[in-house]
C-alpha cells in the first residue's frame, strides 16, 4: 500500500470529517430475559412487567429475540421508553439449547440486555407442581424431581450469566411482584398507583369496575337553578356552586384524608390501578364537580389521577 497522503476531496474551505469521529448512538431499547426454573415465577414476573408498560412475550424460542428486536426497531431509532420482556425457557425444548449463542449475537448487534432468573428450592417447586397438578415440562415418564434435576443441569450455564437473581422459595405472589418490580424499576413513577376518578349518575347504574363508590346526592342540586341547569359541573359557574354548598370541602378533603392508607394498600398489595366513582342523580352536576376536586387533591398528593365523566351529555 502506498504511503502517500490522500488527496483532499471536499471542496476547499469545508473540514474533512475525522477518521476517529464515532457515528452518533442510537439509543436501544430495554431488553429483559426472563428465564429459570419452572415454577419458580415466570409467569408473574411476566405479567407485573406488562402492568409496567412492558412489552411481554411468553415462550418465545430463543432464536425468535433477534427477529424481535429488530421488528420493533424497524423503521428509525427506537423510542427512548421502549421496554422489551421476552420468557424465554424449557418450554421451547431443542430451541432453548440456543439461547446462549443468540445472546452473544444481540450483543454483538450491539444490543444490550439483562437477564432476570428465577428460581426456588427443589421441594417448593415439586409442592407447586402437586398443587397444580401438571406435570413438569423436562418430567417425561419419570418424577417430577427428575424433571427439576434435568431443568437444573440445563440451565446452569445462563444462571451464571444471570444480571438479576431472584429465589422466590419463601415469597408469595405479592412479595415476588414487589421484588420484580424493585429489580426493573428504573424511575418512582413506576411504583405509583393508577386512580381513575369517574364521575355517573345513579339512574344510569353504578360503574361495574368501580373500587369505590362515593355518593354526593347530599349536596344540593344545581339542576334546580334556572341559571346552572344547561351546564354541567366542568363550568365555573356549577364547580363554583357545588364547592361553595356547606360540607361540601369538607367532605372532599376528609374523602381523600381517608383514602390515603387505602391506597397505600392497594400499592402494598401489587393493585396498581383503582377506580373512584363519584355519584349524583344525573352525572351532570355535583358528582362531575366533586370528581374533579377529589383529582386535584389526589395529585397534590402525588398520585397518578385520570378523571372521566361517565354519563354527562347522557340527559
Amino acid at each position: 500500500m502506498s504511503d502517500e497522503i490522500s488527496p483532499i476531496t471536499v471542496p476547499q474551505g469545508i473540514p474533512a470529517i475525522e477518521a476517529a469521529t464515532e457515528a452518533p448512538h442510537l439509543q436501544q431499547p430495554h431488553v429483559l430475559i426472563i428465564t429459570g426454573m419452572s415454577g419458580a415465577g415466570r409467569t408473574r414476573a411476566g405479567a407485573v412487567l406488562e402492568d409496567m408498560g412492558w412489552y411481554v412475550v411468553d415462550n418465545l424460542p430463543a432464536q425468535m429475540l433477534t427477529h424481535l428486536v429488530g421488528m420493533l426497531t424497524h423503521g428509525g431509532p427506537p423510542s427512548a421508553d421502549l421496554r422489551i420482556a421476552a420468557v424465554v425457557d424449557v418450554r421451547g425444548r431443542e430451541f432453548f439449547a440456543d439461547l446462549l449463542a443468540v445472546l452473544a449475537q444481540l450483543r454483538e448487534s450491539g444490543v444490550d440486555y439483562r437477564i432476570l432468573f428465577l428460581d426456588a428450592s427443589d421441594e417448593v417447586l415439586v409442592r407447586r407442581y402437586e398443587q397444580v397438578r401438571r406435570p413438569h415440562p423436562l418430567q417425561g415418564e419419570g418424577r417430577i424431581l427428575d424433571g427439576i434435576s434435568a431443568e437444573r443441569a440445563l440451565l446452569s450455564d445462563i444462571r451464571e450469566r444471570a444480571d438479576v437473581l431472584i429465589d422466590s422459595s419463601e415469597t408469595n405472589v405479592h412479595e415476588l411482584g414487589r421484588i420484580v418490580r424493585a429489580a426493573v424499576s428504573t424511575s418512582e413513577q413506576e411504583d405509583v398507583l393508577r386512580v381513575n376518578v369517574i364521575s355517573f349518575g345513579f339512574k344510569y347504574g353504578i360503574p361495574l369496575d368501580a373500587d369505590h363508590v362515593v355518593d354526593v346526592r347530599f349536596l344540593a342540586n344545581p339542576y334546580w337553578i334556572t341559571e346552572l341547569r344547561h351546564m354541567s359541573g366542568r363550568d365555573a359557574p356549577v364547580r363554583d356552586y357545588v364547592l361553595g354548598l356547606p360540607g361540601a370541602l369538607e367532605f372532599v378533603d376528609r374523602y381523600v384524608d381517608a383514602l390515603e392508607p387505602v391506597l397505600a394498600g392497594y400499592l402494598a398489595e401489587e393493585k396498581r390501578y383503582v377506580t373512584v366513582a363519584v355519584g349524583c342523580t344525573g352525572g351532570k352536576h355535583r358528582s362531575v364537580a366533586i370528581s374533579e376536586a377529589i383529582a386535584e387533591r389526589l395529585r397534590a398528593r402525588g398520585q397518578r389521577v385520570t378523571v372521566a365523566a361517565r354519563d354527562l351529555g347522557k340527559e
